[in-house]
């Protein structure tokens, strides 16, 4: 089926032997209806398919076959994918993408009815709105290189296509992002007091952390420090930002009915409408 998608979802790339970095994008269709579309292999993508977050795209795409998650779909021919437009626009405090995205969607507020949604199979992807946002948080990750296994078979994958591309194009095409050395977490309350400390997959927070990184000639303490500057201080402290959580379950505990299958996939944070006094 042919379907419009504004794309809201882009988490940080894993590595995968058959397809090198995949992603996991999702969206609403114009009737507020979730689709995740996965595998992705994005950097495959033709440099005119290379859609952004907040922007239109048409596809036709079918349900996942290997994924019996209710949203999750895959693209039927990737030559089908078009680009619509620009991303949308952000001025008057994010209202053109409120109104795309934020109001058109259901938005729950309490963990345990998202969770036994979840656990029933009737949803895997859904805007959370917590009471009361309590930390921001890191920590390394045991392993900092990608599995080697899988980066050998991608070397492979280099000098097959070298016998019929140049060396630009293959480069471009298996270029291997960094793994992440840090994970980083925000915890929070539901409206009903309930905590829950989820990790964020958000692609944005990945390439905040290399950037900073950079700005900081290495430093990962000065980077960390810079990430939660933002997604603490800035986000949540300053109440200057909206925060609505984008949460999604990973396939395997989601299959497991895990006590919380869900991490954070994307964050929506406009500013905050200015409220006009009545005189």
């Amino acid at each position: 089926m042919k379907e419009k998608i504004l794309i809201t979802v882009k988490t940080y790339p894993i590595l995968s032997r058959k397809y090198a970095e995949l992603v996991c994008t999702a969206g609403v269709t114009e009737q507020g209806e979730w689709r995740r579309i996965y595998p992705v292999p994005f950097r495959h993508l033709y440099a005119g398919k290379k859609y952004k977050k907040y922007q239109w795209i048409e596809a036709d795409i079918e349900k996942s076959s290997s994924d019996n998650r209710p949203e999750s779909y895959t693209f039927r021919t990737i030559d089908s994918l078009q680009l619509i437009g620009k991303p949308l626009s952000t001025q008057n405090n994010w209202q053109i993408r409120r109104d795309a995205f934020l109001n058109k969607v259901t938005i729950y507020k309490e963990k345990e009815q998202l969770i036994k949604l979840a656990h029933d199979n009737e949803l895997s992807i859904a805007a959370f709105k917590p009471r009361r946002y309590l930390d921001f948080s890191f920590e390394p990750v045991n392993n900092r290189e990608w599995d080697p296994d899988k980066l050998a078979e991608l070397e492979y994958q280099k000098r097959q296509l070298s016998l019929f591309e140049d060396q630009e194009t293959v480069a471009r095409q298996l270029e291997v992002v960094h793994k992440l050395p840090f994970r980083f977490y925000y915890r929070f309350e539901d409206s009903r007091g309930e905590s829950s400390r989820l990790m964020i997959e958000d692609w944005e927070i990945g390439a905040l952390f290399w950037n900073c990184l950079k700005g900081c000639d290495g430093d990962e303490k000065c980077a960390l420090a810079k990430v939660k500057e933002k997604y603490w201080h800035q986000f949540v402290k300053s109440g200057n930002h909206d925060l609505t959580l984008i949460l999604g379950t990973t396939l395997e505990y989601h299959n497991k009915k895990a006590p919380n299958p869900f991490v954070i996939v994307g964050i929506f944070y406009p500013p905050h409408r200015m409220q006009r006094a009545l005189f």
